[in-house]
């Protein structure tokens, strides 16, 4: 493991499946959250750090300040947890839709990535973050088709499946909904990536943050089970979603199962599989 010079009592936490996570002490005496791993990226550190700065720039979530990065290691404010309560998940709600409006100057990698950090990447599978004109390219050719060849590649999904998914991507622009400006996504928001404060009050971590669809971090947070209801319901008294919304939920969803398919296993193929024969047509 990389540590930041000086770090002192190093206590073991939780922080991920791939990283692994540490509470430390700063040489100024500050605490420190601490996530680092033996063969990262180049730059993936400071593509995370750029993301957390991004998705704070609006000024309604907050997210932990960055403290230092590295390309062995990224430290970040120390938060203490607490409750998500039903406050704190109307906040989440209204937060998102705002941080969502605040928007992104193109479909793909947000801007003002430090030097290298645009090649990183998105996500642990590295997928390409080149912007494209519209967001039907972007979620075919940058996230379905590229996981699709990856799943070929190691033999992770049958063949009618990848099949599917070509045709899924053939089809999304009739797919993909009404067009609606680049959203300034979080881009793994499951609810294990929102914590709370010791206040009760929302805190984004772990992003892989690129200019894309809102809903797309909606279908994830409905996927793995959101902290409340009235996410959905206070993010809607905000920023209501296009019509049509909910038969596009699992056409969303189906990112997330492919990576989880390559990550995690075969589990998941099953709902890769389903969800892929229902949009192929």
């Amino acid at each position: 493991m990389i540590l930041p010079a000086g770090a002192s009592n190093v206590r073991a936490v939780g922080g991920g499946d791939i990283n692994e996570a540490f509470h430390v002490v700063l040489a100024d005496g500050s605490e420190a959250f601490v996530k680092t791993r033996a063969g990262a990226a180049p730059a993936e550190y400071a593509a995370e750090a750029a993301g957390l700065r991004w998705l704070a720039e609006p000024g309604q979530l907050r997210t932990p300040r960055v403290l230092e990065v590295d390309d062995g290691y990224l430290a970040l404010e120390w938060i203490e947890r607490g409750r998500l309560d039903e406050r704190g998940c109307e906040q989440l709600g209204r937060g998102l839709a705002l941080t969502h409006a605040a928007g992104a100057e193109r479909f793909g990698a947000p801007p003002g990535l430090p030097s290298g950090a645009d090649g990183a990447g998105f996500g642990s599978l590295r997928l390409p973050n080149e912007p494209t004109e519209d967001w039907p390219s972007f979620y075919a050719e940058r996230r379905l088709a590229p996981l699709a060849r990856i799943a070929r590649e190691r033999g992770a999904l049958p063949g009618d499946a990848i099949q599917a998914l070509g045709r899924v991507c053939e089809r999304m622009g009739e797919l993909a909904g009404p067009p609606e400006p680049p959203a300034r996504l979080h881009g793994d928001l499951w609810s294990g990536n929102v914590m709370a404060d010791a206040r009760g009050q929302p805190v984004l971590v772990d992003p892989s943050a690129y200019g894309g669809h809102r809903e797309v971090d909606l279908a994830m947070l409905r996927l793995f089970g959101a902290p409340s209801g009235r996410v959905f319901s206070a993010y809607d008294d905000v920023a209501p979603l296009a019509a049509g919304w909910r038969e596009r939920v699992e056409l969303y969803q189906l990112l997330t199962l492919l990576v989880h398919a390559l990550l995690f296993g075969s589990s998941y193929v099953a709902a890769v599989a389903r969800v892929a024969h229902r949009y192929a047509g």
